[in-house]
């Protein structure tokens, strides 16, 4: 049986008038990556608050390793690591003397530095000042102290938000050493290749509700439509609906020999905009 590590039952929260998260409930297990995605305002870094303790709910409950959150001390962020927008930098000291500070605190030996600037590609860089540093390098950077102590869970808030095409990928591939690792990991995002590339499971949030909750390729079975494409060995593609009648119509009047034939699926991009009428 999986173990569940986080979870949230029927969790509501009001900014004033507003209702931020409506009867919100999931659950996330032991080494898998959990996608929570939504565009700007669903309530993404809202859900990453409460379960950081940084905000307390108006209603329902948020259980951490099994118990009520708000149980749990301070000796919870031995146990987790958060990445988000807010996350700072001492802009003019070294790479490695801004996880040297962050160790010394946390009691944590200085060979795990190394350990970790080689696991995100900085030790060659880590006498460079903070403030020298690429945007890329700068959210690796960040990235190493945040993972520095080893949480269990790591809380990623648009890890690869604004970074280029290629420093993204360094990310990920950081994000699946992780998981390796068997860290969990709980990522909001409103890129859906992300999504799909990093993630188990994943929540669509819109306007503070789930509106769905699976793993990637469930979703898109579960939304495809009544249509396959079938490849010719001359590289066409031809479209037809999925009944055998149709199909071998298709195959009769197609140019070359069949090569292959595939349901088509929608990806998650297209199910969330069929789900709430809203693009990313």
């Amino acid at each position: 049986m999986k173990e569940q590590i986080v979870s949230m039952e029927n969790v509501s929260i009001h900014f004033g008038s507003t209702k931020a998260l409506k009867d919100v409930s999931f659950q996330i297990y032991k080494g898998e990556i959990f996608g929570f995605l939504g565009p700007s305002g669903a309530g993404k870094t809202t859900t990453i608050k409460l379960l950081t303790k940084q905000l307390k709910q108006d209603q329902g409950s948020i259980h951490i390793f099994g118990k009520e959150i708000t149980d749990l001390g301070d000796a919870l962020y031995d146990h987790i690591g958060v990445l988000s927008d807010n996350s700072g930098m001492y802009e003019k000291m070294s790479v490695y003397d801004n996880l040297k500070i962050f160790a010394d605190l946390k009691k944590i030996p200085h060979e795990q530095i190394e350990n970790i600037l080689k696991k995100t590609r900085l030790w060659d860089d880590r006498k460079k000042k903070a403030r020298d540093l690429s945007r890329g390098m700068k959210q690796r950077l960040l990235f190493s102290r945040t993972i520095l102590h080893k949480p269990d869970i790591l809380f990623l808030d648009e890890p690869t938000s604004a970074l280029d095409p290629a420093t993204s990928e360094a990310v990920y591939d950081i994000i699946t050493e992780l998981k390796k690792d068997g860290t969990t990991i709980f990522l909001t995002t409103h890129n859906m290749y992300e999504a799909d590339l990093l993630c188990d499971r994943v929540a669509f949030l819109h306007e503070g509700s789930i509106v769905e909750c699976d793993k990637p390729d469930i979703l898109k079975l579960k939304h495809s439509v009544n249509e396959v494409v079938i490849l010719s060995d001359t590289g066409k593609e031809y479209y037809t609906k999925r009944d055998k009648q149709s199909i071998w119509k298709t195959m009769q009047e197609m140019d070359g020999d069949v090569a292959r034939i595939a349901s088509v699926e929608p990806d998650l991009k297209t199910i969330f905009l069929d789900l709430t009428g809203r693009n990313l």
